[in-house]
């Protein structure tokens, strides 16, 4: 096969796994962009702060899944193979998302609207809590020694198309639409349209070929040898969360939260926010693949010690700065500042996690490490981020919160870097690191 044959077909593997990524963050920040409004719809109060927080607790709920899906999906996966689990995890998104497109708001239905809406929730944390890291594993095992961190890169670049997608869309809604509209129903629409690619991601992920690292695996691993497997290496998944701690949180900062901040706490219009948040999906989509490839030419460590420690030292007078000289040309400085660090430090991270877990239970270990990050990190990040902010009377605090993550992800990459080969030997990948 010549080396253009091959590229096509690397190609279209990303292609094919990486669209069931692209709808799981586009509902994601759909929930986070429109929470204002999914607020007033399903979860009543006079009090707009509490209203606002009974919105992204349930946002934050759907995170508190994810484990149990990593544990549970994961395992399943490692067992029968990653194509079959992941057109499990797209069915089951799949349905979330239609649950909370369709759902009447409070005023039809009382206390079973907000039921609902949470249980579509559940349902999409639940199936991303093996989704991010099916689709890691398998693009790792595709990819090669030399390509890594580059090809792993494409899992968070798919969802930055998502991100940039679901702004434009609602920018344009929020262009054609009256306040009261969006409001009412205009909010649905873009949930409604991501019903409408769910069978284009179906056709994607069926034409998906298993990996050669799975097949080459003699035998694979029962319920209760993944389970014994996990448990001896209890200190790596520990490890592989405080690692992820810094990807999550810096993301669902500068995309999710984004929106919400510009408005309640620098006063900026919805389309104001929309359009940072194009700009930003943009920045990471350009950062991602960088990161991975010069991690792939220097090695993983340098990078994430270099990033993590540049954020502990400069998120906070970087947020600072912005607040005390608050414009459009600034907020957006400020988050490709912070794109910057997203994009380079998970362009090494997630090939670095698949690269310390051991090959029987990669999936499974990758995701539960992954998912707990995203539950007691990223998840909480707009709760953490608004929390902070309304017992401070402070806008820059959320800034703390980025670099207490920024801190166990240093430490992480301390210890896990010492579990990696050398770049100049030879990686045999199919087997346990």
């Amino acid at each position: 096969m010549s080396v253009w044959a091959t590229k096509q077909k690397t190609l279209k593997k990303i292609l094919n796994v990486t669209s069931g990524n692209f709808l799981e963050q586009y509902d994601f920040f759909l929930f986070g962009f429109y929470s204002t409004y999914i607020a007033a719809k399903f979860f009543h109060s006079h009090n707009e702060y509490v209203s606002l927080m009974m919105t992204f607790t349930v946002f934050a709920a759907g995170f508190l899944m994810r484990p149990l899906g990593a544990i549970f999906l994961g395992s399943y996966v490692d067992r029968i193979g990653r194509r079959k689990g992941l057109i499990l995890t797209l069915g089951l998104m799949a349905l979330g998302t239609i649950l909370i497109t369709f759902v009447p708001g409070y005023d039809q239905i009382g206390i079973i609207a907000p039921l609902l809406v949470v249980i579509g929730r559940l349902l999409q944390g639940f199936s991303a809590g093996v989704e991010m890291g099916g689709v890691s594993v398998y693009l790792a095992e595709i990819a090669t020694d030399k390509n890594r961190g580059f090809i792993t890169s494409w899992q968070s670049g798919s969802q930055q198309i998502a991100v940039v997608f679901a702004a434009i869309l609602g920018f344009s809604i929020n262009k054609m639409l009256s306040v009261e509209q969006v409001s009412d129903w205009g909010w649905r629409i873009p949930f409604f349209i991501g019903c409408l690619i769910i069978p284009l991601i179906f056709f994607l992920r069926r034409n998906l070929e298993e990996t050669e690292a799975f097949k080459a695996q003699k035998t694979h691993p029962t319920k209760k040898e993944i389970w014994d497997t996990m448990l001896s290496n209890w200190k790596i998944v520990v490890a592989g969360m405080m690692l992820s701690a810094m990807t999550t949180t810096t993301f669902y900062f500068i995309t999710v939260y984004t929106p919400i901040y510009a408005k309640r706490a620098l006063n900026m219009s919805t389309t104001d926010s929309l359009l940072a948040a194009v700009i930003v999906g943009l920045s990471n989509f350009v950062w991602l693949p960088i990161g991975g490839y010069v991690s792939d030419k220097v090695g993983r460590k340098p990078v994430l010690v270099c990033i993590t420690v540049l954020a502990i030292c400069t998120a906070y007078p970087a947020l600072n700065w912005l607040i005390h000289h608050t414009t459009f040309s600034h907020f957006i400085i400020t988050l490709l500042y912070f794109s910057f660090f997203f994009g380079m430090y998970n362009g090494s991270m997630v090939a670095t996690l698949a690269e310390v877990m051991p090959a029987r239970v990669r999936t499974v270990g990758f995701s539960l490490a992954f998912s707990l990050a995203t539950a007691l990190f990223g998840g909480i990040t707009p709760m953490m981020s608004t929390y902070l902010i309304e017992k401070t009377g402070d806008a820059s605090m959320p800034a703390l919160w980025l670099m207490f993550a920024a801190l166990c992800s240093l430490l992480a990459s301390f210890y896990l870097c010492r579990r990696l080969p050398n770049r100049k030997e030879k990686r045999v990948y199919t087997e346990a690191v």
